[in-house]
């Protein structure tokens, strides 16, 4: 079964469509949950605006990527907006490459 380091990895080269800087460094992945006895991987995750139209752009490739892993059967992606997403929790990597710092 993928580890929570292998997943994190692979998101780490998902980017957003629009800014083009990865899910895990704008700070919208809130969680990893592995079930080793379905092979299920759920992804918490957020966007940048709750009017966001771009969640099934976001969502497929997370599908995609995770469920490539090895032993990874399903990946579910839940959406949340709890707590609302800031620039706050970007990398200080993301914050550089879009200006931030």
């Amino acid at each position: 079964m993928a580890t929570k380091k292998q997943i994190e990895e692979v998101l780490k080269h998902i980017p957003d469509p629009e800014i083009g800087v990865s899910l895990w460094d704008l700070g919208l992945i809130y969680g990893i949950t592995i079930d080793k006895k379905t092979g299920t991987v759920t992804i918490r995750l957020t966007l940048t605006t709750i009017g966001c139209p771009l969640f099934s752009l976001i969502s497929e490739p997370v599908k995609s990527g995770v469920g490539a892993l090895e032993g990874v059967k399903a990946v579910e992606v839940d959406l949340t907006f709890d707590p609302p997403w800031s620039t706050e929790k970007m990398s200080k990597e993301a914050k550089k490459q879009l200006g931030f710092v």
